[in-house]
């Protein structure tokens, strides 16, 4: 039995929270790493691949995801992501050594890979061409609210109970999730059955996955590290051989190379990844900012990011009734425009500025990410048949993925260069002074223990200026988003009228046929 097409916003809020469970869990590990790191006796090494082992999983099969999900169903498949999701994060509760807890990890990345993309994927099949933007809009401002969510959370669960709660918390989550979406997302596969493409498998998920950790492993070891030099290039390399073998696959490839000839898909996908980019760089500083310079805790963290959620939730809401307006491509070449903004308004930022000041800046950022992200993914959607939208949505999500990850790579470089150079280490030992270079948090844990004001002031100030000229920089790749939104992204149109009473087969809401001729079949 189908669900009834009036429960489509119910369904909505299914898909939102399993994309909420997600962004959860990344959050809450950075809060629970110092702990993770005493009662496991966890490495620096260790530390790093609890994430390191998600994020190569995820970017590893991601794209086989989409195209399991078109080959034999997308809620089956949803459903079993959300299920071993369930099943990763008791394993990492009752990890009892730092080895455990990356594989548990890593299965949770196995989890999270199939649930990203196919619950996007089911957007373009729930809603016409008039609701989809809200209902995207909704499920970005869900991934994001986990940001300030995940401190906040993480901090009170630490503070109150031992450290395998904050993985825990995931499970009602998932069941809850696992329950609402087998009872409000319907069934749908593509009608052809794509085939499984082994060599395009196997080239995609090692190229990300290779170029995923030599942008990861850039920010500690440095690019010019051998193994950094040798995962990007091998990742490079085997992405360019990939396109090439797809190329020769027509009808039968991985990706359907077909979708980039779609303005649309193309620059829609591509103003997201931007501003992932863009965003991904923002939330790397700013928690570092609120906790090194401002002496803030998790917890604290956490609420003192709630500017940019509530300017992403303001900037989604004007966006959505702009775009039918204007078109997308001026909301989202208004919306880089107010990151710009925000950002250079936060370049005057200083160790002793007020949290007012910052909350303002960082919430006209937020404006700005509301306006381009919902609206973007939404272009790229709406140009996805059935038959595509498993492996469509895949794609989408990849590029943010990787937008993001260079993001961290970049712009992390970036600040820890600065604060470096900016670093007054003279009558330091040379010890200490290394690991005073680590990082801002290592700088004034350092400075504490020698009870020394000048050095904690050294750090702060050297931080602060780092991370000035990181949201220039940062505000640089704005500028490009706001050109070629301009460029590129659909012109004003008239509005598609919405089909009152049009339900396709399966007792789902057919959407309004995108101009480019495709259509969608549910």
């Amino acid at each position: 039995m189908q669900p009834d097409p009036r429960f489509r916003w119910w369904a909505l809020a299914a898909l939102a929270l399993s994309g909420l469970v997600i962004g959860l869990d990344l959050t809450i590990l950075n809060v629970a790493l110092p702990t993770l790191a005493s009662d496991l006796g966890a490495t620096t090494s260790d530390l790093q691949w609890f994430a390191n082992a998600y994020n190569l999983v995820l970017a590893a099969l991601m794209l086989p995801a989409g195209l399991l999900g078109d080959r034999f169903g997308r809620k089956k498949l949803l459903l079993a992501g959300l299920a071993v999701f369930g099943l990763g994060s008791l394993a990492c509760v009752y990890a009892t050594s730092p080895e455990t807890l990356i594989g548990a990890r890593a299965l949770l990345g196995l989890g999270a890979a199939f649930v990203l993309p196919l619950a996007v994927s089911a957007l373009p099949l729930l809603f016409d061409s008039v609701e989809r933007a809200k209902a995207v809009s909704i499920w970005v401002t869900a991934n994001a609210a986990s940001f300030p969510l995940g401190p906040i959370i993480g901090g009170f669960l630490l503070d109150n109970f031992w450290w395998g709660s904050v993985f825990l918390i995931n499970v009602p989550v998932v069941v809850l999730g696992l329950l609402a979406v087998s009872m409000l997302v319907p069934e749908s596969r593509s009608a052809q059955k794509p085939s499984l493409d082994l060599p395009g498998i196997l080239t995609s998920g090692v190229g990300l996955a290779g170029l995923t950790f030599g942008l990861t492993e850039a920010g500690s070891r440095g690019w010019s590290d051998g193994l950094v030099l040798a995962t990007l290039v091998g990742g490079i390399v085997l992405l360019i051989v990939f396109v090439v073998w797809e190329k020769r696959r027509p009808g039968t490839a991985l990706v359907d190379l077909t979708l980039f000839r779609s303005r649309p898909f193309t620059w829609g996908s591509a103003m997201a990844t931007l501003v992932s980019f863009a965003t991904f760089g923002l939330l790397f500083s700013i928690p570092q900012f609120f906790q090194a310079v401002s002496g803030a805790d998790a917890l604290g963290t956490g609420l003192r990011l709630l500017p940019v959620i509530g300017g992403l939730l303001v900037g989604a809401q004007i966006a959505e009734k702009l775009v039918v307006k204007i078109g997308a491509g001026l909301v989202v070449s208004i919306g880089f425009a107010f990151v710009v903004v925000g950002l250079l308004t936060g370049v005057p930022t200083t160790v002793s500025s007020d949290y007012w000041f910052v909350a303002f800046w960082i919430a006209v950022s937020g404006i700005g990410i509301g306006f381009v992200l919902p609206t973007s993914m939404d272009t790229a959607l709406g140009t996805l048949t059935e038959e595509r939208s498993g492996i469509g949505s895949a794609v989408i999500q990849a590029m943010r993925q990787v937008g993001g990850t260079v993001g961290v790579a970049v712009l992390g470089t970036v600040l820890s260069i600065v604060y470096r150079d900016r670093l007054d280490l003279d009558g330091v030992p040379s010890d200490i002074a290394t690991r005073a270079e680590d990082s801002a948090a290592a700088g004034v844990i350092v400075a504490h223990r020698l009870a020394s004001d000048e050095l904690l002031m050294s750090v702060r100030t050297a931080f602060v200026h780092a991370m000035d000229v990181m949201l220039v920089v940062c505000a640089g790749f704005g500028i490009l988003g706001v050109i070629l939104a301009v460029v590129f992204l659909p012109r004003p149109r008239q509005a598609p009228e919405p089909e009152p009473g049009s339900i396709g087969e399966g007792g789902v809401k057919a959407a309004a046929q995108p101009k480019d001729g495709s259509a969608w079949r549910v």
